[in-house]
């Protein structure tokens, strides 16, 4: 495999310029983009996904690119047909570092910077087929439970090949998502395909697994759209391609039953030496938990997803999750422009009891910047 490192001067200004503000955005993304990647941290559970699909004989031959963590929008969203109004370009959904640049949402983007790369074009050129892959972290605001985190990983794969030489179908589509299944699950997983849309694909599929009796989705994958390819600088009428994409975290979720989306972070060495894939994970110590309410109310314009980053800058590892309680209107008591909310927030270590002690201070960090932020008459 060739591996293609992308250099952007323009990626690192942006840094450069993040590093010198001090509002609570630009902390929280600077906090973001220094966390570890697991995806390359050896004896990571996100990084054996990433190795045993790499090690895929279907794969031998694809490259692996490494793509910037800040991507211009019209990168991120233009070239790959996310419609105008699409939630994803949203501010309650995506961290913008300035008008026209992200953290980027999703590995995907690497498909430019792979046809970008002068190499690449020359295959191109000679009319080759070509794959790659990409993996890292991507940045997408979310709620807060077990489940999720606004910092995880992907990885995304694709292949184009000229239609004089095969022309992509639905079958080679589920031969590439069971070869991913099979890498990261083993031979005797159970799997099924449905139909899916993406705005890049078309048409396109998800695969579902089956644990215990149910079925979990877990990744989807598509025929390139001709468009997308145009915008890329390869002419559709010529080349025609797959491509896959999925979240690592749900993966390993899966294979080990992980009950927290944290342990994966985890520096407790009774958590380490369990997180190995196929291993089911068994519960160490259950610590208890600390709960603590909030209320207030706020103008309409207020974004839940901008509120539990706030959260998460001043809880951390220890935030659990946090559970909407109430939302009500009452234009006799608040105003017609206004909205009371109530959350419950469960602060619960991973590898150590909590105090009350160091929980308050924290919530109460919570209230003042509540009420600083987002303006809220705390109640």
């Amino acid at each position: 495999m060739t591996q293609i490192l992308i250099q952007s001067n323009e990626a690192e200004a942006l840094k450069q310029a993040l590093d010198q503000k001090t509002d609570a955005e630009s902390l929280r993304m600077k906090r973001f983009l220094n966390m570890p990647d697991l995806s390359r941290a050896l004896g990571n559970p996100i990084n054996e996904i990433v190795e045993n699909i790499l090690k895929n004989p279907s794969f031998k031959e694809f490259d692996v690119i490494e793509a910037p963590e800040i991507v211009p929008v019209s990168i991120s969203f233009d070239l790959f047909d996310f419609p105008a109004d699409h939630p994803t370009r949203s501010k309650s959904d995506t961290y913008y570092v300035d008008s026209e640049n992200i953290l980027r949402t999703q590995t995907t983007v690497m498909w430019y910077y792979y046809l970008n790369d002068e190499s690449v074009k020359e295959r191109i050129a000679k009319k080759e087929a070509v794959g790659c892959f990409s993996f890292g972290k991507v940045y997408r605001k979310d709620e807060i439970d077990r489940k999720h985190m606004n910092v995880f990983h992907q990885i995304d794969g694709w292949y184009l090949v000229p239609k004089d030489q095969k022309i992509i179908t639905k079958d080679d589509l589920q031969e590439v998502l069971a070869n991913i299944a099979t890498s990261a699950f083993g031979p005797d997983v159970k799997y099924r395909f449905n139909p899916d849309t993406f705005p890049y694909t078309d048409p396109s599929l998800e695969m579902e697994i089956e644990r215990d009796g149910n079925w979990i989705e877990i990744l989807g994958s598509g025929v390139v759209k001709g468009s997308v390819l145009d915008k890329l600088g390869v002419d559709s009428s010529v080349y025609n391609g797959w491509a896959f994409g999925f979240g690592l975290e749900r993966l390993a979720i899966v294979s080990m039953d992980l009950p927290d989306i944290r342990l994966l972070w985890s520096n407790d060495e009774r958590v380490k030496r369990q997180l190995k894939l196929g291993n089911k994970f068994k519960e160490v110590s259950k610590f208890p938990p600390i709960t603590r309410d909030i209320s207030f109310v706020v103008d309409k314009s207020f974004i839940p997803n901008n509120y539990f980053d706030l959260i998460r800058d001043m809880g951390g590892e220890l935030v659990e999750e946090v559970e909407l309680l109430d939302k009500y209107e009452n234009a006799d008591k608040f105003g017609t422009d206004k909205i009371s909310y109530t959350y419950r927030i469960v602060y619960r270590s991973n590898e150590r009891t909590l105090t009350t002690e160091e929980v308050d201070p924290i919530q109460a960090k919570i209230y003042q910047e509540t009420a600083s932020q987002f303006k809220a008459d705390l109640r």
